[in-house]
């Protein structure tokens, strides 16, 4: 997840006597660069990830202070560093409630530190893992398309995970993603990592095939749910428009297993756009483990309509909703009155439809196995 303030703070807390006073739960924000202000003139320019550092010198009413850390917070910084002892000396209680609100971490270092050194020791390292990150980030890839050849990604990744225990993939899907320039989808890659607390060097994050990945490694499930969840809760407070879905994989154990979480992520993402839903994990997705796994969807499709042929012509012909009235039939178990109250239909119109239905299918619809194929067509037009 890139140079984090975890890993700043691993640094600074004694060279620089930084201290983190506010905003914990950002711990693990990463840092895309580290930019001195003293006004507000370049914060719109901020793309997200960058860490501000100021002397407070044009923030030193409680006004203009609280003005900042909201201006930053929307820009989605990482984080503040203020150099207390001159302009600013202590901090209200309603900034460090609104830094812990918003997970912003609000960091002090001394007056007598010397800035230029710092930000420039602090940004060599943002730097220099920002290099790691993209080999990261390739050696992943490789392991998802070409699990099999391990000489290709292993070595690389060997130091920064345990690569024999457990991974899980999450997906992060929205529409037109791949269409949009770089320099945006990066930008929006920021945000998204700002909003992910509690995930550091145990995780990585990445855009692969159109999608933004997140790789867990050695976390338990249950603990990857809460996180997931935290997100998805931070996501709609903070990014309302944004159109992301999330899919979480299963766990699995061996990074040469990554290509199988991964790929049910990308499952677990295309059912909650289906059911409209803001996050959707693999796991509780019942039969559509298996539907969502074929990816032949053009021979699902086929076996779809080849099966509702008979309700799709006479739906077409007729204005009808016979397709629908099998769909809720089956959901229902059969039972006349629920599809009655489903469909908002009066019983007899539906005992009358059914008899149709029967007729143009040539099945009775009475045993599972009569029923079982035109379930799994109805369940496939859902998808």
């Amino acid at each position: 997840m890139g140079f984090t303030v975890e890993d700043m703070m691993l640094v600074s807390e004694n060279r620089y006597r930084m201290k983190l006073i506010a905003g914990r739960q950002g711990w693990s924000n990463s840092i895309s660069w580290l930019l001195m202000l003293e006004d507000f003139t370049i914060i719109h320019n901020f793309r997200g990830k960058e860490l501000a550092v100021t002397t407070g010198l044009g923030f030193q009413s409680e006004e203009a202070f609280m003005m900042l850390l909201e201006q930053l917070t929307s820009a989605h910084a990482a984080g503040l560093i203020v150099n207390v002892g001159r302009y600013i000396n202590d901090f209200s209680e309603e900034v460090l409630a609104f830094c812990d609100e918003h997970d912003f971490p609000l960091l002090t270092v001394p007056w007598d530190v010397y800035l230029a050194d710092m930000i420039k020791d602090l940004s060599i390292r943002v730097f220099l893992q920002g290099t790691t990150d993209e080999e990261i980030s390739k050696a992943l890839i490789q392991a998802i398309d070409s699990p099999e050849e391990q000489g290709r990604y292993m070595k690389v990744l060997l130091p920064y995970f345990d690569v024999d225990g457990t991974f899980q993939a999450v997906v992060l899907y929205k529409e037109g993603l791949d269409s949009m320039d770089t320099v945006e989808r990066k930008r929006i890659a920021y945000r998204l990592q700002i909003n992910m607390t509690n995930l550091t060097h145990n995780a990585h994050f990445f855009y692969y095939d159109s999608v933004f990945v997140v790789v867990i490694n050695a976390v338990e499930t249950d603990t990857v749910r809460k996180i997931i969840k935290g997100f998805e809760k931070n996501l709609r407070k903070r990014m309302p428009r944004s159109g992301f879905v999330i899919g979480i994989g299963s766990q699995v154990t061996d990074i040469t297993h990554l290509r199988s979480t991964y790929k049910r992520a990308r499952a677990a993402a295309l059912r909650a756009v289906s059911e409209q839903s803001g996050m959707v994990e693999f796991d509780q997705m019942g039969i559509f483990r298996l539907l969502y796994s074929v990816e032949d969807r053009a021979l699902l499709s086929q076996m779809s309509d080849e099966l509702l042929a008979p309700l799709l012509e006479y739906d077409q012909k007729h204005d009808s909703d016979y397709v629908k009235t099998l769909d809720s039939y089956l959901r229902n178990d059969g039972s006349i009155q629920a599809v009655s109250e489903d469909l908002f239909i009066h019983r007899n119109t539906i005992s009358y439809r059914m008899t149709k239905i029967r007729s143009l299918l040539n099945s009775e619809l009475d045993t599972p196995m009569e029923k079982m194929p035109y379930q799994l067509a109805c369940l496939i037009r859902q998808m």
